[in-house]
């Protein structure tokens, strides 16, 4: 019996949360072997992009009411392929990295900078060099959906990961006492636990998605045009144009769009989501969804689940249990001599081609002027202050919007309709509009710049509090109710300790989101005219449009080594402070 409880606290402590950065250095050795993998990778990218064809011409993009439906069809097919990707990468990604033991030293760390790659800066030598091995029309949709997967990925991992780590003792301990093999551990416990946030994150990665769709769909490197038909390229069409009837006929597409997916597809899963909460006593008023009201009320839905779906599980967890284990046959010294060598053997394969792709992208690195380098630091500086303002007026009005939203049932279905259609709205599409707005105004580009910043990135810390605020026991607020505790303190209390975890997550996508929104943000092309300001992003953009990909590569990795140390320095701190005082228990 005591061997048996040692066990289970043995298990109980490896559920804790460990942060798998490192404890004194913010940049470790293994930072820098990924750093050059990616600068090897670019480099081969850049090289075969030399040999990608000189001129493509994409499909013309029709303005007529006619093609929005089947735009939007394709459009969303696009984000339904990458959403698909995103999730399965998030939960198997999230688990190895919480659950393999020294997996999370690896895997978190190189998760941290892969989320700080602004992906628009590596597009253009992707496309490139996939149109040179794959036809062009096909290699253009394959970049489309990478780059919408990088803009719903992230945030669905971090949410699964911080989930994990901070589960309950109580259900550890349930799923140690009921001997739980991992799978079941997983499906019953862990999966539940995170699926509330889970469903959230999905929301903001679809609006994320939107975000990117115009960028994705309507991509041109000089003389070639990559444009694909859809709602993204429709709308950068209009807007080029000036046609502010087709602008507005785009967006009111978009916006039925939105409407149906929130309809049919999140407030159900919102609604069925209730009964994952942590709580012992119903609440009051739930947020109702006819659809799922519809379902759980439905004969054939009612057969379907009792006689396709519970068996269908059932044969999944009989086969997913630990097999009996074999006694393996003792392993001979040569056997294991051979094996290490042959591990070796396979790791050399790899580390050659990247060695030599890392060394060609350090003589490229060398190429660079001084004042080049003086231009890359300035720059980071000056968006470093834009990320940083951005942050701070998101965080002003997303927390108590959040918080009354995910603790006020009524007042969310009303308001998070409206919240996931504002947040799916491409801040892209509006910003010619805002740009016209704001370019007579004294530091107009400089307000416009940071206003498209905080468009993109303000949603992942709005629908992380809203997770967060809705994931609170219903009897947790119940006493600070009998309890007569005045407002302040009832937040200082309850809803800040119980959001902290949510905010730490929220506020580290929303911080590599603002980073990569800067490409788009400090360099503008629109009305034939070309608007800059001083920044990393510009000169991300500036690089990619002259195809200086020297500058590109040094303008790219100076960004994501930047990103790192902020999140190692500040975000590691918080990450910690989350797991000794504010983990839900």
């Amino acid at each position: 019996m005591a061997a048996d409880r040692r066990d289970n606290d043995t298990r109980i402590r490896r559920l804790r949360f460990q942060p798998p950065w490192p404890d004194t250095l913010p940049f470790t050795l293994g930072d820098g072997a990924i750093l050059l993998a990616l600068a090897a990778l670019l480099y081969l990218a850049a090289h075969l992009a030399f040999h990608a064809p000189m001129v493509v011409k994409g499909p013309e993009i029709s303005l007529k009411i006619s093609a929005l439906p089947w735009y939007a069809l394709l459009s969303v097919t696009r984000m339904t392929v990458a959403y698909a990707l995103s999730f399965v990468f998030s939960l198997g990604y999230g688990y190895l990295a919480a659950r393999r033991g020294g997996a999370e030293k690896i895997l978190m760390p190189l998760l941290d900078i892969l989320q700080s790659v602004p992906i628009l800066s590596f597009l253009p030598v992707v496309l490139l060099s996939l149109s040179v091995v794959l036809p062009v029309q096909i290699a253009a949709e394959v970049a489309c959906i990478v780059l919408i997967f990088t803009s719903q990925v992230w945030n669905m991992t971090f949410s699964f990961y911080q989930s994990l780590v901070t589960l309950p003792h109580e259900l550890s301990e349930a799923a140690a006492i009921f001997r739980f093999a991992p799978w079941l551990r997983f499906r019953l416990v862990e999966l539940p636990f995170a699926a509330i946030g889970l469903i959230w994150n999905s929301m903001m990665s679809w609006a994320g998605g939107w975000f990117f769709l115009m960028a994705a769909e309507m991509f041109t490197v000089g003389s070639r045009d990559f444009r694909l038909p859809g709602l993204g390229s429709y709308l950068h069409t209009a807007a080029d144009a000036g046609d502010l009837h087709a602008v507005m006929l785009g967006v009111l597409t978009l916006v039925v769009v939105i409407v149906l997916l929130d309809q049919l597809v999140w407030r159900p899963l919102l609604s069925w989501s209730r009964r994952f909460r942590l709580e012992t006593v119903a609440t009051a008023h739930d947020s109702e969804s006819w659809l799922h009201d519809l379902l759980s009320r439905s004969w054939l839905v009612q057969q379907w689940l009792e006689r396709v779906w519970e068996p269908l599980v059932e044969r999944i967890d009989q086969r997913m249990q630990d097999p009996a284990t074999e006694i393996a046959a003792p392993e001979t010294p040569l056997a294991g001599s051979w094996r290490q060598w042959r591990s070796r053997l396979w790791l050399l394969l790899i580390m050659l081609p990247l060695l030599y792709g890392a060394g060609r992208a350090f003589g490229m690195l060398m190429t660079i002027p001084a004042h080049a380098w003086l231009s890359i630091a300035v720059g980071l500086g000056a968006t470093f202050l834009r990320v940083t303002i951005a942050l701070l007026l998101a965080l002003a009005w997303t927390v108590p919007l959040g918080v009354a939203i995910g603790t006020h049932p009524r007042l969310a279905a009303v308001l998070q309709p409206v919240a996931q259609v504002v947040a799916s709205i491409p801040a892209t599409a509006l910003f010619p509009v805002l740009l016209l707005a704001l370019l007579n105004l004294p530091g107009g580009f400089e307000v416009s710049a940071v206003l498209l910043m905080l468009l993109g990135t303000q949603w992942y810390l709005l629908f992380n509090i809203i997770a967060g605020a809705s994931a609170i026991p219903q009897e947790m607020r119940d006493m600070t109710a009998l309890l007569r505790l005045p407002l302040l303190e009832r937040w200082r209390t309850l809803y800040l300790p119980a959001l902290f975890p949510y905010l730490v997550t929220g506020a580290i996508t929303a911080g590599g989101g603002a980073w990569n929104a800067s490409i788009v943000a400090e360099y503008v092309q629109f009305g034939g005219k070309t608007h800059t300001t001083v920044g990393i992003g510009a000169l991300i953009a500036n690089a990619t449009a002259a195809g200086n990909y020297a500058l590109l590569l040094a303008a790219t990795l100076a960004l994501i080594v930047a990103v790192v140390l902020i999140n190692r320095l500040f975000w590691l701190r918080l990450y910690r402070l989350a797991e000794r005082r504010y983990s839900m228990e």
